[in-house]
């Protein structure tokens, strides 16, 4: 895709995109636009390559201020990998964190952690096929850090030790992470890469690589893949953040410019993905596989984009031919008896040079044949018919508003965001001419997308008669049927020749409501000019909250809470209110279903939640600047009435009831379920994994009833409102939709059910899963004395114990290669704490690993923590502190908390005080407090077999049928 701003109107999980947009900030280009005029980077960006060839981008970005993104990009994967490397791009990887010309071992990690940087969630680093990067965000407020940034990049580059034994040591947590890896989906992998990949080299250079060569191989074959590949004409750095570009450029041909190509350089090449020309079924079991799932894979093209703003438009094409597309088999997956639990089409890049278009779906209960049926009447249905004006339409509106809101927040976007977008240009090439650039280019070519050409383009997107792939996968223990090859074959062959007519659109209305509500009133204000609050109450004695920000330009988050929740009913009604909140949502809202919903909203950015927590009423919702008052109708909706759909229910119980059915045959489910039913001994409220059987106890009628018990009024609810609104100008909207809202007498109290953790030691084991691999899962549970400071103190205690665990569980004994620690303090229904632990490892390690980390606790609880260990977590902390102080989000969690708690609001503004007052002996008195080593519950994972026994099975098993 070319910017990050398309790639997101493929991804509408992460904005809910609902009405019609305000016009355009931008009229139309006086000249028309040549079609076949290259797209340059925007002058927000600046792209250079040094003498050696090395590229860089630099530029100035303060969100977040005070912060630099980093990266390290290197056109080198583990397709490049000879025979004797295979693995060793990614093993290459966790050298550059094992000492190297200016770092020694260990050393790297350990600065960094001092200067507030975050190993794993902060520092970090990938490697794929084609590419390994390196992520480096760096604190840029002593400029003796952001040099020395710069020489942790330098090193990446050119200056990894590769000792080795060091290299020998690291191999234990190579073969860690690979072990995490396996189970069934690396089983069925190894069966499908091939297909999919047409048997390219693709399939033979999986980025973990062999198990066989990470035991065996010799350090200087992975000395050799460091010189041929890590050179500076195959390398870009990108430099986005806080910094004057100028001496961020001084700072990269410091640097960098030393770096030297090989004198014999090796040719980068791409693999070639060879054409499918017949067409082939394979069928891919394995009992532990998570569901059951069909994919058409239709054949691989190369990619032929020149970065012109053909392609740019060719692009838009696509989004919006995909969304549509996606929309219709959005509504065939809430039929009463659905072809699918849902399913998918798009064309999409298999590979930076290749990309295939595809449609896939997770199979129901009835099994393969209706998954495999609809998809493909459906693409003959646009393929032969086409799509509406108004399903065009609506598309359209939906990306000219997702494009208006990333020009809106063109001066507040987060540098990772363009840093990433960089990335993609080096390795792909996607255009990067900047938001404004797009911005204007999608006002000029959008309108005069024609319907014409939309469906044309699905004419020729859609293969009519082409060699593809159809796939089955899933578990060979389930109650659908599993087909043959053949029969895969049979049934799309079958729905090409069906009759199919146009589809029909339904006609909607153009608002969710007819008429606005009766307007109440503001009846009280008052204004907190320390955090820069509005306190309003309404005449119906709803509260809001108004915390008016410049943090995003075209963002609104809003929340509730008060006191009641599942809990407030019976055992015998547990599944009823759990799902409650779920079930009145499938609905939809008024009198349009959620799908009728987004239509007649295209193009609004809005959304609401209500709904059930444990112990709490909730709501949440988000909009964008403009969109405030369709949130508002939403949340008037969520109030005032119930939708009721018999069909779309039943629906969603028939892809609930097949979705616990295929969890339960993963061993990690049954993990936490006994984890979950150890700890709680076997509670009904216990969180354990839901079963088929229990949608048995699920009524329509009760689950709408315990809904409208709650959510019929409005009463004891405080409103907050954090980001981009004017005060005087919501005020009309607030007493328009919240001041209108139902509030008749209703309890507003928590109940407690008495459900409380086992005492004593306690420990299970779990026999479950083929593979060697195991899971340690420690759960330390108490009651407690609840405050804000006791809080910051037990986080504090996890923190230095997840650095702990990664220095000596991880890098010095190599037991682990992931897991680790958190922890909560809460004060609802009563003051208690709950500490797990979760450390994945072999079987023949479990006592090794379950004894350092007791061995760990008990040194923190007699001598307390490393006083670095504590500096770095307190380092992190404010750095983090300082980024949320500039987000809405952080803003309305914590507000949310201080009325949840009852904690003063303005606390918010001492964190920095309150952290520098936290000391080692803090810490040590939490460890004894909560480490109780008379008190805990540890359940292990382990293999039901042997290695030996596992070893005598086949894992995975395929059955093909082809045809010429």
């Amino acid at each position: 895709m070319p910017t990050v701003f398309l790639r997101a109107a493929l991804l509408l999980t992460t904005l809910t995109l609902l009405a019609a947009p305000p016009a355009m900030a931008l009229s139309p280009t006086a000249a028309p636009l040549r079609l076949d005029m290259p797209l340059p980077p925007g002058p927000q960006v600046k792209v250079g390559k040094l003498a050696n060839g090395l590229t860089y981008y630099i530029q100035k970005n303060v969100k977040p201020a005070q912060k630099l993104e980093l990266r390290l990009v290197v056109k080198a994967g583990s397709i490049l990998e000879d025979e004797d490397q295979q693995g060793l791009a990614h093993f290459t990887e966790h050298m550059a964190f094992n000492g190297s010309t200016n770092f020694r071992k260990h050393e790297l990690v350990s600065w960094l952690q001092s200067i507030g940087v975050k190993f794993g969630a902060d520092l970090n680093a990938y490697t794929s096929f084609d590419e390994t990067v390196y992520t480096l965000p760096i604190p840029t407020s002593r400029k003796e850090d952001v040099d020395k940034g710069f020489l942790v990049l330098q090193d990446w580059a050119g200056g990894l030790s590769m000792v080795d034994a060091d290299i020998d040591k690291e191999r234990d947590i190579v073969l860690e992470e690979l072990r995490l890896g396996k189970g069934a989906g690396d089983r069925m992998n190894k069966v499908l890469m091939p297909k999919i990949f047409n048997g390219s080299r693709y399939a033979q250079r999986l980025p973990i690589g062999q198990e066989d060569v990470i035991r065996h191989f010799k350090p200087e074959a992975l000395r050799r893949f460091y010189r041929d590949w890590y050179r500076p004409d195959l390398m870009a750095v990108m430099v986005v953040g806080d910094l004057d570009p100028v001496e961020a450029e001084r700072l990269v041909r410091k640097h960098f410019s030393g770096l030297k190509n090989p004198a014999r350089e090796r040719v980068r090449e791409y693999a070639p993905i060879p054409p499918r020309l017949d067409t082939e079924a394979l069928v891919v079991l394995d009992r532990e596989a998570g569901g059951n799932g069909v994919l058409i894979r239709y054949p691989v093209t190369p990619v032929l984009e020149k970065g012109t703003l053909r392609d740019y438009r060719n692009q838009l094409v696509d989004i919006l031919f995909s969304n549509m597309l996606n929309a219709r088999l959005q509504e065939l997956a809430q039929l009463p008896n659905p072809p699918f639990m849902g399913a998918g089409s798009t064309l999409g890049k298999l590979t930076p040079r290749y990309k295939a278009y595809s449609a896939s779906a997770t199979v129901g209960a009835a099994g393969a044949e209706p998954a495999l049926a609809a998809m493909v009447m459906e693409n003959e249905r646009a393929r032969r018919f086409g799509f509406s004006a108004a399903e065009l339409d609506r598309a359209k509106k939906n990306l000219l508003r997702l494009y208006e809101r990333a020009w809106n927040e063109r001066e507040k976007t987060d540098s990772g965001v363009y840093v990433a977008e960089y990335t993609r240009n080096f390795l792909q090439g996607e255009s990067i001419p900047g938001i404004a650039a797009e911005y204007q280019y999608v006002a000029d070519l959008v309108p005069g997308l024609s319907l014409q050409e939309m469906n044309a383009y699905a004419r020729r997107t859609i293969p009519a008669d082409s060699g593809k792939l159809v796939i089955y996968t899933g578990s060979n223990k389930t109650d659908a049927p599993v087909p043959t090859g053949p029969q895969l074959l049979a049934y799309v062959d079958a729905a090409k020749k069906a009759d199919i007519a146009p589809r029909e659109e339904k006609a909607l209305g153009s608002k969710l409501l007819a008429e606005a509500p009766v307007a109440g009133t503001i009846v009280a204000e008052s204004i907190d000019p320390t955090l820069g609050l509005t306190r309003l109450t309404l005449s119906n004695g709803v509260k809001v909250i108004l915390k008016p920000t410049d943090f995003r330009n075209d963002q609104v988050m809003l929340s509730a809470s008060r006191y009641g929740g599942q809990a407030l009913f019976d055992d015998k009604d547990i599944f009823n209110a759990r799902y409650a909140n779920s079930i009145v949502a499938t609905m939809g809202m008024g009198a349009y279903s959620p799908l009728e919903v987004q239509k007649v909203l295209a193009g609004k950015a809005a959304s609401v939640n209500v709904g059930l927590s444990g112990y709490h009423d909730v709501v949440s919702g988000a909009s964008g600047a403009s969109d405030i008052e369709t949130m508002f109708q939403m949340l008037w909706l969520k109030f005032n009435g119930v939708r009721r759909d018999e069909d779309l229910y039943t629906s969603f119980i028939g892809k609930q009831v097949e979705a616990a059915r295929n969890r339960l045959t993963e061993p990690s489910e049954l993990f936490g379920d006994t984890i979950a039913a150890t700890l709680y001994n076997n509670s009904p409220r216990a969180p354990r994994a839901v079963r088929p059987e229990d949608f048995r106890q699920v009524s329509l009628d009760r689950s709408i009833a315990i809904y409208r018990e709650r959510f019929s009024s409005a009463r004891g609810l405080t409103f907050i409102l954090v980001g981009s609104f004017d005060v005087k100008a919501i005020k009309p909207l607030i007493a328009t939709y919240l001041a209108s809202l139902p509030t008749p007498e209703l309890a507003i109290a928590f109940r407690d059910v008495g459900v409380r953790p086992v005492l004593g030691v306690v420990k299970k084991e779990v026999r479950r899963g083929t593979e060697a691999k195991s899971t340690v899962s420690l759960t330390f549970t108490g009651t407690a004395d609840y405050s804000e400071m006791e809080q910051v103190r037990m986080q504090a205690l996890i923190e230095v114990m997840n650095i702990r665990i990664i220095d000596i569980l991880r890098e010095k004994m190599t037991l682990i290669y992931g897991g680790g620690m958190s922890g909560t303090l809460a004060r609802i229904p009563y003051p208690h704490y709950a500490i797990g632990v979760s450390l994945p490892t072999g079987p023949d390690n479990v006592d090794k690993v379950i004894a350092a980390l007791f061995a760990e606790i008990d040194r923190i609880k007699t001598v307390g923590p490393e006083q670095a260990d504590l500096d770095k977590v307190k380092r992190n902390w404010l750095q983090g502190y300082k980024k949320s102080m500039r987000e809405n989000g952080y803003w309305l969690g914590r507000l949310q908390a201080t009325l949840t708690d009852g904690t003063d609001p303005a606390s918010i503004l001492t964190f920095e005080q309150e952290i520098a007052k936290l000391s080692a002996a803090d810490v040590k008195t939490a460890a004894g407090r909560y480490f109780n080593a008379g008190n805990y519950v540890q359940v292990v994972l382990n293999p039901e077999k042997t290695v030996a026994d596992a070893a005598d099975e086949v894992p995975a098993e395929s059955k093909a049928g082809g045809r010429d």
